[in-house]
């Protein structure tokens, strides 16, 4: 560990999203807030132009030749998820403190078993990185001009193409080798935007979600093993229900938006965008200022910052999916439902008419089975024991 100079930063997982880290990490090496030491890749380092590898930095493939060597005092794990628990016990037994990619773990068992080895005394940050954003802060600084609120919803239409699910083993697959996968939308493209929304909950309520009922419909437009579009409705102990519908075969892009509503009216929130309507604005307005996570950690080893994406904020995240661990294989939507546009591996699929479906149950806070969709399924009920 560092002696003196700013902490020692390692990236465990350096392709892919990766360079986002690798980019992040440049900028604080070059502010002379953090010192790179090395990258770790299975596969040859990708080139990443904005973030150029220090000379003194080493490159190597197995992390735990890293940790030994290197001795960071902070790394950024960035692998497939159902990798994260083992690569991050790893990290915490070296004395390092830890930013880990979303979605942090897959179920609570792992959650749990991270939490007892942060406990010795390690910070674990989750990267849900709109968490840093100050539109979400001033969104959950005005719920009192919304008076009681009454419900938390969020909407997110995207599209996937057919080399989205060709890009490594363990896309859209629900499990590999024995572990969890979950690579579905609810749980890592479209992940950000169920967290926000628990954000929010957590901001009425005081304290994070502790989920009673999750109610969910799944569905698939491609031979994967989990969701691409999803409407899911969690019922808290406390608080106001929350309800994320959500797809990757989108006709038409909706970036992400939060809609908080409440007895005197209703905020949205976009959150990819930072853009924040609240009662009586005659228009969203832009929120500039997010807070970097692996900045925030730093901050948080100099001077006791807290943390903003701490690891017991996500466990309710994880609580869903947990809980949607046993849930059957999403319903297949074919035939004249949906549409193709594009060849090749650029090809995309998209749902007729899924955008006003999912806009509606995000306004009404309705399951589309609920609302006489035709193509809609019943859905899989989950109730979690009182814990």
């Amino acid at each position: 560990m560092s002696a003196g100079g700013p902490p020692r930063v390692a990236l465990i997982g350096a392709n892919g999203h990766g360079r986002w880290h690798r980019r992040a990490i440049a900028e604080l090496h070059a502010a002379g807030r953090a010192r790179l030491v090395a990258l770790v890749d299975v596969r040859p380092l990708e080139a990443e132009p904005d973030a150029p590898v220090p000379p003194e930095a080493a490159v190597l493939t197995d992390h735990r030749d890293m940790l030994a060597a290197c001795r960071p005092d902070v790394v950024v794990v960035c692998t497939p998820p159902h990798t994260h628990l083992p690569i991050a016990l790893d990290v915490l037994a070296a004395g390092a403190d830890l930013l880990l990619e979303k979605p942090p773990v897959l179920d609570l068992a792992e959650h749990r078993t991270l939490a007892e080895a942060a406990a010795a005394g390690r910070a674990v940050q989750v990267n849900f990185q709109a968490l840093g954003s100050a539109a979400l802060t001033e969104l959950t600084g005005a719920l009192g001009r919304l008076g009681p609120v009454t419900g938390i919803a969020t909407l997110a239409a995207w599209q996937r193409p057919d080399a989205y699910y060709a890009r490594s083993p363990w896309a859209g697959r629900l499990s590999v080798d024995g572990h969890p996968a979950l690579d579905g939308a609810l749980a890592n493209p479209l992940a950000h935007a169920l967290m926000q929304c628990l954000a929010v909950a957590e901001s009425v309520t005081g304290a994070p979600v502790r989920p009673a009922r999750i109610e969910v419909e799944r569905y698939r437009v491609r031979p994967i093993e989990v969701d691409d579009t999803t409407v899911l409705r969690l019922t808290p102990r406390a608080g106001p229900p929350v309800l994320a519908a959500l797809t990757l075969a989108a006709e038409e892009h909706v970036p992400g938006e939060v809609l908080v509503t409440g007895e005197h009216g209703r905020a949205l929130l976009e959150y990819p965008t930072d853009l924040l309507r609240l009662p009586g604005d005659d228009a969203p307005h832009p929120v500039p200022g997010r807070r970097g996570l692996l900045a925030n950690l730093l901050d948080h080893r100099a001077d006791g910052t807290p943390l903003i994406a701490p690891l017991a904020r996500t466990e309710p995240f994880t609580a869903v999916l947990d809980a949607l661990r046993d849930a059957p294989v999403p319903t297949l939507l074919d035939g004249d439902l949906v549409r193709a546009a594009g060849d090749g591996p650029q090809r995309v699929l998209m749902v007729r008419g899924v955008g006003a479906v999912l806009r509606a149950a995000a306004e009404t806070g309705a399951l589309p089975s609920e609302a006489g969709v035709p193509w809609a399924v019943k859905p899989y009920v989950v109730d979690l024991p009182v814990q």
